[in-house]
């Protein structure tokens, strides 16, 4: 059981969270500074420093909760539609993940965080780190689902589930990545990348 101080310093951090995506959202990752977001937030610089060593360290957190929405989405997603009984021997993949991917928590505030963070890490060793270890965590998240798929014996993939998984990520990011590029809104950019998910799932089914 958590006790008040443990909630009070969730609740602290949620909040830092929530307003480090709105100022984002307006002004971009550099301009993103821990006075503004302390501002939003309504917490002093010592209440930022107590909960987060450094802005990076907030932002891939804030990534890691957007990649965490993606994933969880998609799970809740697969489960419904296996209860529903849609994920049967025959199904048509692109079909299939399209259902799967449209209901899913993506948007274009989450596109434009997680590529700034990867520009971020392309320029700071130490901060790429951080984050391929984050982006390994939710490739083994992704494969667990692929792997929970197959033990239902609904289909055979011809990699392991750890490489399908990265295939489907990387494909996936590309996707909405170039939607957003094209201004397309968050229905559309779900629809977009759903559909050559469902093409790449195509090529990793054996028949």
């Amino acid at each position: 059981m958590s006790t008040p101080a443990t909630r009070s310093r969730e609740n602290t951090r949620a909040r830092l969270l929530e307003a480090a995506a709105q100022v984002f959202a307006e002004v971009g990752l550099d301009g993103a500074s821990v006075e503004a977001v302390c501002e939003r937030a309504g917490f002093t610089r010592g209440a930022f420093y107590s909960n987060f060593e450094s802005k990076d360290e907030l932002f891939l957190m804030l990534a890691a909760s957007v990649s965490e929405v993606r994933v969880n989405a998609v799970r809740t997603r697969v489960e419904e539609l296996t209860a529903a009984g849609a994920l049967v021997e025959g199904c048509d993949p692109i079909d299939l993940v399209q259902q799967i991917m449209e209901l899913g928590g993506d948007d274009r505030l989450g596109v434009m965080l997680l590529s700034e963070i990867r520009i971020r890490a392309l320029r700071d060793a130490r901060f790429g780190e951080a984050y391929l270890a984050q982006e390994r965590e939710m490739v083994s998240s992704i494969a667990h689902i692929v792997d929970d798929i197959i033990s239902a014996g609904l289909l055979r993939l011809r990699l392991p589930a750890e490489i399908a998984a990265r295939m489907l990520m990387i494909i996936w990011e590309g996707m909405t990545v170039r939607g957003a590029m094209a201004g397309q809104d968050d229905a559309q950019l779900r629809h977009s990348g759903g559909e050559e998910l469902g093409r790449l799932v195509q090529l990793l089914i054996e028949p």
